[in-house]
């Protein structure tokens, strides 16, 4: 019997490749798409993708899209994704599959809030190096462009330009090529699993503040520049 499983959606190139990947796996049935995004601004996390746009590209990926918005202050975040969980169950899936690389860390975390309510995660990405991954999607015939950069990393001239050898070639050295570091997000639009592109334009780029606290309790700020787009 093959796996139920739901596919955790950012809209960028891991994700984009990561679904591509588990798609052809005999063993695993995707229901749904997921993403969570943030009630005050109807955006995707980090990504700053608009919910139009999200569900465009589900459309055209041919999967429903389920959401959760969540808070700034993320204060109720682990009970709606419990709630989230009860939802899939209901269907029996068993399985929450992730675009993660290794360099995220994030595997352990999402197995300690997950594997408790009877959900396995997968992550088809895992066991390769960034390397490996840029290699996989410029081989795969994904499409995307960045739409988010970190200042001090990559400037605001990079938004919207399409993910190729070429741009990566642009990099600076400390760049780590998937943006594992937080460099840069993209929006993957085209490509195999899409039915037919997600047509948009980028309108503007703007720049954003967040505060992080580190280890030692003092808190550091992160500025980026991001797009704003809309569909064609």
């Amino acid at each position: 019997m093959r796996t139920k499983a739901v596919f955790n959606w950012s809209g960028g190139k891991d994700s984009a490749l990561a679904l591509q990947i588990i798609l052809k796996d005999p063993t695993v049935e995707v229901v749904s798409l997921f993403t969570t995004f943030n009630e005050e601004t109807e955006k995707s996390s980090m990504h700053s993708i608009p919910m139009d746009l999200l569900l465009k590209q589900a459309e055209s990926i041919g999967l429903p899209l389920y959401t959760m918005a969540f808070s700034k202050s993320l204060n109720d975040y682990d009970k709606k994704m419990l709630e989230v969980v009860t939802h899939f169950k209901k269907m029996n899936v068993t399985a929450f599959i992730f675009g993660d690389l290794m360099a995220s860390n994030l595997k352990k975390y999402r197995e300690s809030k997950l594997k408790p309510l009877g959900i396995e995660v997968m992550e088809p990405l895992w066991n390769n190096s960034s390397k490996d991954i840029i290699t996989m999607f410029l081989d795969s015939d994904i499409k995307a462009k960045i739409i988010v950069t970190q200042e001090g990393k990559l400037d605001n001239s990079f938004i919207g330009k399409t993910l190729n050898q070429e741009l990566l070639n642009s990099f600076p050295n400390d760049i780590d090529v998937c943006g594992e570091q937080g460099e840069y997000h993209t929006f993957a639009y085209d490509g195999p699993i899409f039915q037919h592109p997600v047509n948009f334009s980028i309108c503007d780029v703007y720049k954003s503040v967040y505060e992080f606290k580190i280890e030692n309790g003092t808190i550091e700020n992160c500025i980026y520049w991001s797009a704003s787009f809309k569909l064609n």
